[in-house]
């Protein structure tokens, strides 16, 4: 009996846990109000929005997070030169007089900085290194979507193209994580946030 009440109680605290977060990606949770918190500043404060506009941002976040996964994957997170600067950009924050580790905003600022460094660095390895020797395969790219280009010259709309090609191995990479690692999705708790 003692056994199956134990079991019930960790069963329960996973669910409570679970119902607190709007996602996880490959096991890790993003809680509401990381998402919440994300969401807010990068749009101009605002925290009132509609299901579909919070559906919309996760989608977009969850590519974040799973970029994030790729390079902790890839043992990014250990290297020298990335630790370095993280504990550069953490004693510089440490000195500023209105954010102190006690803060929320705190915890929330240098996880956004160390995910957003990694992502940068897998991000560079991953599709921005590739574009400068990439020239064949972006005229390529043009030749196969020219009726995109309305009847451009390459050599016209070169810089469109190359954003577009680059986009596309963005996309490509994308389609890859997400069957690479699992993501699950909270609607019920996405739906609460909703205010709209």
């Amino acid at each position: 009996m003692r056994k199956v009440c134990c079991i019930f109680i960790l069963c329960f605290f996973a669910c409570v846990t679970f119902a607190q977060n709007v996602a996880s990606v490959n096991g890790k949770s993003i809680s509401s109000k990381e998402f919440m918190w994300v969401y807010k500043k990068n749009h101009a404060g605002i925290a009132a929005a509609s299901y579909q506009d919070l559906a919309s941002y996760l989608d977009l976040y969850i590519n974040f997070k799973l970029k994030v996964a790729e390079a902790k994957a890839m043992n990014l997170d250990a290297d020298t030169a990335y630790k370095k600067e993280i504990n550069g950009y953490e004693i510089a924050l440490k000195a500023q007089k209105k954010t102190s580790p006690k803060n929320i905003d705190y915890n929330f600022i240098m996880n956004e900085y160390r995910e957003g460094v990694l992502m940068f660095n897998v991000s560079e390895k991953k599709i921005w290194s590739k574009i400068p020797d990439s020239e064949t395969a972006i005229e390529e790219f043009y030749t196969k979507n020219i009726n995109a280009y309305q009847g451009k010259s390459y050599d016209e709309i070169r810089g469109q193209v190359t954003a577009d090609y680059q986009q596309s191995l963005e996309n490509a990479w994308i389609k890859t994580l997400r069957a690479k690692y699992t993501i699950k999705i909270n609607e019920d708790e996405l739906r609460k946030l909703a205010k709209l």
